[in-house]
């Protein structure tokens, strides 16, 4: 769903929204300085690859320093002691835990332990490309059906290409580059129409983001009694571990078992590993980001519906944003102007994907945005109808 900004702007004039909602950023990101990481120097604002713009945690890089004394090791030995934390978090035994260098790994060896040329893999479009790009890799024919018009799976859509000879479909909820959910009563009843051969691959890579709700709850936090689904989070995103490349899985201890000879031996390396166990001990950092990505979240709103913009409701650390023009002229303004935002995506021409930032970064991110030679005009076209 987009948001309504009617209602807004019949309480306030156009001047006064837009002055509102630059007092209400600074006001809401006083408290924030603890959080800001400083941009690099001489290099460009990255809004585009939904980092966490934060940073690792204290405690976390406090682990990473001390695990750089022992980077002359293999590191082997830690990774039964983070397999365990990981089982023993999610309620799972060791067995059906899958660890792999960055979810991307996983996505990757489960393709390649189910599928093979002439096999079908299914998904959404656009969604995240890496199920797309490795089973093409592996001769498997991919099907991509679009988004419904609320941005959801459209699941009766995937399901009408699903038969006996698609062993796998992927789901990542919530979906990047759009930041929608796919209700979860909604997954239930799709993933108990498949095929006994089908099996689903649940992406919760933003799961920390998006909060429990009627349309949202884990598949690893709330399971289901199916050995055909599994479902894979990563240290990239709240973590903010993206450089080190550590992400997991948790699945059905045959499914696990069938699919572990595919990853390469010691992809995960020992400072990752140290890190990572760090950061689930870390739970009120965790809490932290979360609430501190809920109200930058909140202000890139109110900043849009001041300027009469068009984002998608948003459960992630990132935005879609209808732009109504098209993306890739905007993409390079931003660029020209020292921000990069996301890529252009498929079926979405009009729409810009930005990573949410600081609070500096965000304001930077505005006053560029001001300077698109078509902002004020949406602005008034948008008064006038």
């Amino acid at each position: 769903m987009e948001f309504s900004r009617r209602k807004f702007f019949q309480t306030l004039g156009t001047g006064a929204a837009i002055s509102a909602a630059s007092q209400l950023s600074v006001a809401s990101f006083a408290s924030a300085a603890a959080f800001e990481s400083a941009k690099i120097s001489g290099g460009p604002i990255l809004l585009n690859e939904n980092e966490n713009v934060y940073g690792p945690s204290a405690k976390v890089t406090s682990a990473i320093r001390s695990a750089a004394s022992s980077a002359n090791r293999y590191p082997d030995q830690g990774y039964a002691g983070l397999k365990k934390k990981i089982a023993d978090l999610h309620r799972v035994t060791p067995e059906q835990v899958v660890m792999g260098c960055g979810s991307t790994e996983i996505l990757r060896v489960v393709v390649e332990a189910l599928l093979r040329p002439g096999k079908r893999v299914v998904q959404a479009s656009p969604t995240y490309e890496a199920i797309e790009v490795s089973g093409r890799t592996f001769g498997a024919e991919v099907v991509s059906v679009p988004l419904t018009k609320e941005f959801a799976h459209d699941l009766p859509g995937m399901l009408a290409h699903v038969d006996g000879n698609t062993p796998l479909v992927y789901i990542c909820n919530p979906n990047n580059p759009t930041a929608t959910l796919t209700p979860r009563r909604d997954l239930e009843t799709f993933i108990a129409k498949l095929p006994a051969n089908c099996h689903v691959f649940i992406d919760e890579a933003y799961h920390h983001y998006a909060g429990e709700s009627s349309m949202y709850r884990s598949f690893i936090d709330d399971p289901i009694q199916d050995e055909r689904v599994i479902v894979s989070r990563t240290f990239s995103k709240i973590y903010a571990l993206a450089g080190l490349r550590l992400g997991y899985a948790i699945a059905s201890a045959e499914l696990a078992n069938r699919v572990d000879p595919y990853l390469i031996w010691s992809s995960i390396n020992g400072i990752a590993v140290k890190a990572a166990t760090a950061a689930l001990d870390d739970v009120q950092s965790v809490h932290d980001f979360t609430k501190r990505n809920a109200d930058t979240r909140q202000e890139f709103f109110n900043q849009a519906m001041a300027r009469m913009l068009k984002p998608i409701d948003s459960h992630t650390n990132f935005v879609m944003m209808n732009v109504e023009h098209p993306c890739q002229g905007v993409i390079e303004h931003f660029q020209k102007n020292g921000i990069l935002i996301g890529r252009r995506f498929p079926l979405m021409d009009t729409y810009v994907r930005i990573s949410l930032g600081t609070s500096s970064q965000m304001n930077e991110f505005w006053r560029v945005w001001d300077t698109l030679p078509f902002a004020k005009m949406m602005q008034m076209n948008h008064l006038k109808s």
